[in-house]
This record gives C-alpha cells, structure tokens and sequence, in this order.
C-alpha cells in the first residue's frame, strides 16, 4: 500500500505546489511505513520529484490531457491508485485539484477532507485538521474508508527537500474518446507571477482612486516579485480584470505575505484571504476594518507611502545583490 500525489504541472513545468503535497506524501508515507508514487501528466523534468521524497514516478504522456478535463484527470488517477494499492492519495487546493477530487472520491469509493493544514493527528483512527467556517476556525476530521483522499490547504506545509532515488515509470491510462477537451483561445498574461502560485500578493482597492494609479501596484509587485489582485469593487468598475479578483467571491489567496493597499477589507474580502500567513495594510482610513485583522498596518496616505516603500525596497536590494 503506497502513498499516490497528484503533482500538477503547466507547460510541461511542475508547480510550486506539486512540490508541496510531495513533501507532505513524504511525510505522511513515513507515518505509515510506506512508499510515495507521484503521477505526473505530461511534466518534462520528472526528476525534480525525487528532491521531495517521491520515490516512484508514473509519467503520464497523453495528447487528450493536454487540457484539463477533471473527469478525464480522475480517471487517470483512479487507475493509478488502484494500479499502485494506494491508501491515500494526496492532491493540492488549486481549482483544478478541487474538481478532480470529488470526481475521484466517487471513483475509489474514498471519503475526502479538504483544506488540510496538517499531518494526521493519528493514523488509527485517520485524523487530519483542516480549515473551517472560511479560515476562521480549525476542526478535525476523522476519514473511515479504506482509501483516504487529502487536499492539502496552500502553504500550509511548505516545501521540504528529502532527497530519494525515484524510479520512473511509464502510465498509459485507458481513457474514454471523449476525454479530450477542445479550447478554443486563451487569453493568459506572460511574465507575470500568478495568484495560484505566488508567494507575494500586493492587492489594491477603490482608494487608489482609479485604473490610472495601477501603476504603482504593478511597481511594488515587480519589486517583491509578487503577483498583482484586486478587490471586488476594483473588478466591478472595470479597472481591473475580474481575473485579479480576489475574496470569498473571487479567487482565495493564501500567500505568504498579503499586501492590501487601499482596501478597506469587507467581510468577504477578508474571508477570501485569511489563509496567508502576514498581511499587511496601508490605509488612510484608521478605523478600517482590515486593521483589525492585519498583522501590521501602516495608516497614511497610499500615494504617499507606497513610492516611499517601492525606493526602500529597491535600495535594500541593491545593497544585497
């Protein structure tokens, strides 16, 4: 009985948080005295894999998964998990992982927590802690079924290297013909850091007054190497894409370090951006709600400030570099 992770990949590259439910399968393998498969569909450099403990590699290469499709991707792991025995099965919190997983939950017959923050708690009976009432509270689950499907909250484990010799191995999954799914245009930014995969996000409200005062956002982000979002008003007015939306009604955020300008952090703002680990607020409204929940907050003017912070960051690069 192994330990099977979906490892998601885009353009061939496995994503940072294909590295992250690596290092927690590693984990969670040696709780249970056992090995970690990773299934890979269509990544180049599987090798990557074996610095996070995976110990074997199912490479998947199959055109009709080019695009995503969650019940063509379920199926694929539903072989390989019954292919490899697995007890668990580990998947992340990105938007494709929770479409597949209760897909494959169906599938293998497993009983699936999601928005896991942790190590189980006790292997028998299977406990793990995972996030609750949008972030604000912890519960803990216990899974009674013989296969256990993890979806493993972002950055709530981080990346930890465990060198392992992975073999690879090439999977052919026996999909329907109408796996494949057709897309007709993508229109996707280039050079730019995702919300999905950053580390830093640097959001901005209606108190930067219009789309014209974008620029200095983009500046601080392009600085910190952060991604760029946006509160829902901002996307409603158009000044910015709906895609930078963020919050309980946009995309979640749970990056390392959250920087709200300008925002004056409605509740479900707030809900959609509990899960990062620092936030910070510049607001020139004291009694802003989002104070109360920042973990440091700077009251002034966002003109004012934001110059003042991009110039200290870039010297205190400068003197580092």
């Amino acid at each position: 009985m192994s330990v099977l992770v979906y490892t998601e990949s885009e353009n061939g590259r496995f994503k940072k948080t294909a590295f992250e439910v690596a290092s927690y399968a590693r984990e969670l393998a040696n709780q249970l005295g056992t090995s970690v498969t990773a299934v890979s569909i269509n990544a180049e450099n599987t090798a990557e894999l074996a610095s996070y403990g995976v110990d074997k590699v199912l490479a998947v290469k199959n055109d009709q998964l080019n695009e995503f499709n969650a019940k063509a991707y379920a199926n694929a792991l539903k072989q390989a998990a019954q292919q490899e025995n697995a007890g668990a099965v580990v998947l992340s919190s990105s938007a494709d992982s929770k479409y597949i997983a209760p897909i494959l939950s169906v599938y293998l017959n497993a009983g699936y927590a999601s928005n896991v923050v942790a190590l189980p708690e006790s292997t028998a009976p299977f406990q793990v802690k995972r996030t609750a009432f949008t972030n604000k509270a912890f519960n803990v689950t216990e899974i009674t079924t013989d296969i256990k499907l993890i979806g493993l909250s972002k950055n709530s484990f981080g990346l930890r290297e465990n060198s392992a010799s992975a073999t690879e191995e090439a999977f052919t999954p026996q999909l329907d013909a109408g796996s494949s799914t057709k897309v007709s245009a993508v229109d996707k930014a280039s050079g730019k850091v995702t919300i999905a995969d950053a580390e830093i996000v640097v959001s901005g409200g209606r108190g930067l007054k219009g789309p014209e005062n974008w620029g200095m956002i983009e500046d601080l982000a392009e600085t910190l190497g952060a991604a760029t979002a946006c509160s829902k008003p901002v996307s409603d007015l158009g000044w910015r894409p709906h895609s930078e939306h963020v919050g309980q009604t946009g995309k979640p955020v749970a990056s390392n370090l959250y920087i709200a300008v300008g925002i004056s952090g409605a509740i479900q703002h707030l809900a959609g951006i509990n899960a990062s680990k620092v936030k910070v607020v510049i607001n020139s409204d004291p009694e802003a709600p989002f104070f109360k929940a920042a973990d440091y907050g700077v009251v002034g003017d966002a003109f004012e400030v934001v110059p003042k912070l991009i110039e200290k960051l870039k010297e205190f690069k400068a003197q580092n570099a």
